[in-house]
């Protein structure tokens, strides 16, 4: 099987371990062992428990216990709707790996995390892409959607990001009906990779799930972005149980199980969520205010705010620099490490994405180093 490589990844793999400050990373700044038991508020007895835990495979769906927390978050989810897998990146490549044949076709939104696209691509799949525009404000258009569908033999799965990673934009009920409708119209799965909700700027709304929605629909989620727990390597499928039974069968070649060390330090987070998901949202919408002050002050970087989520997509193009040049001068002359929007694909060149969920510190550091380096490029232009 032939597979494209892999943009973001294979930048972050080369450079992120070079970075003093990472304005890049996704997930919200990571926990510690001892920070996650603390939340616990019992952190001794926590720490007993994981010391008594025998090493063997453990619950090979992932433990009941596990699976009824994860279902609590959505509306209409039981343990038997969730199946525990190696990340969310295992969650959204065995729900592909499980469902879609050579022959079928494939929609999915673009820029979004690649796997989403290029995993049915090798699979021999025809894929067609959705395209998410900055005058539309990252949102795509139903009404192309519908012709894409219409143009399209044996659609058995749209593919989407809600919210969005790169650009932080989000989808509403009323939305996502509406993609449903289409969905419906041809039999299709609606894969939702949604591993960055419940990071809403907006404090008064709440990201619906695809799963909730649609009888056909399926979540993908992660304790990585959300819950600051990305070491755990551990995410889920929501959907139908019959969705669910198919994808542990398939699972049973790939992984088996769950490491039982990280299901129990997610039920532990599970358990304290509130807590943790409080200290995470007062990350982000400080951070994000940071930014967007930020923004304001540089005359020459656009953007279209983001909704949701732990990234958002600048706007450099006026430096007239490709961005990985951009992103690679940056980083050896300041340390401040950012993603080119080329990584997403040829039709992002002049963008980059910025992760905002680290310290308050490392990003004010961070946009200090880009503001430098921004002066830098004006005088060169000045001098051409």
């Amino acid at each position: 099987m032939r597979i494209e490589p892999f943009g973001v990844e294979e930048w972050m793999n080369t450079y992120e371990m070079k970075a003093e400050y990472n304005i890049a990373e996704t997930c919200v700044e990571s926990l510690t062992v001892e920070e996650l038991l603390n939340l616990s508020g019992d952190p001794e007895s926590a720490y007993r428990e994981i010391c008594n835990i025998k090493l063997t495979y453990g619950e090979i769906p992932g433990s009941v216990e596990l699976r009824r927390a994860i279902a609590s978050l959505y509306e209409s989810m039981t343990e038997d709707n969730i199946l525990i897998t190696q990340g969310g990146i295992g969650a959204n490549f065995l729900a592909q790996f499980s469902l879609i044949d050579p022959g079928d076709s494939v929609i999915s939104v673009y820029p979004t995390y690649q796997q989403l696209y290029s995993v049915p691509k090798a699979f021999g799949v025809s894929v067609n892409l959705w395209p998410l525009r900055p005058e539309k404000h990252f949102l795509p258009d139903i009404k192309e959607l519908k012709a894409i569908s219409e143009s399209t033999k044996h659609l058995k799965m749209i593919c989407l990001n809600n919210p969005n990673n790169p650009t932080g934009a989000l989808m509403d009920e009323d939305f996502l009906k509406k993609i449903i409708d289409i969905a419906k119209s041809h039999g299709a799965y609606v894969l939702c990779d949604e591993v960055y909700r419940g990071l809403e700027h907006d404090a008064s709304f709440k990201t619906p799930s695809i799963a909730d929605l649609y009888e056909r629909g399926i979540s993908t989620g992660s304790m990585s972005k959300v819950f600051s727990l990305a070491g755990l390597r551990l995410g889920w499928i929501a959907g139908p149980p019959e969705v669910v039974r198919e994808c542990f069968s398939h699972r049973n070649y790939m992984t088996i199980s769950c490491g039982c060390i990280d299901e129990h330090l997610a039920l532990v987070a599970m358990k304290c969520r509130n807590r943790l998901l409080g200290r995470n949202l007062q990350i982000v919408r400080e951070n994000f205010a940071t930014l967007s002050s930020w923004i304001d002050e540089e005359k020459h970087v656009r953007w279209v705010p983001p909704s949701a989520g732990t990234t958002a997509f600048l706007d450099f193009s006026r430096y007239n620099m490709p961005s990985r040049d951009f992103c690679k001068r940056l980083l050896d002359e300041t340390g401040a490490f950012l993603v080119p929007g080329s990584a997403f694909g040829p039709e992002f060149e002049g963008w980059v994405r910025m992760g905002f969920a680290c310290t308050s510190e490392v990003l004010k550091k961070g946009l200090n180093c880009v503001s430098k380096f921004l002066r830098k490029l004006e005088g060169e232009i000045q001098k051409r």
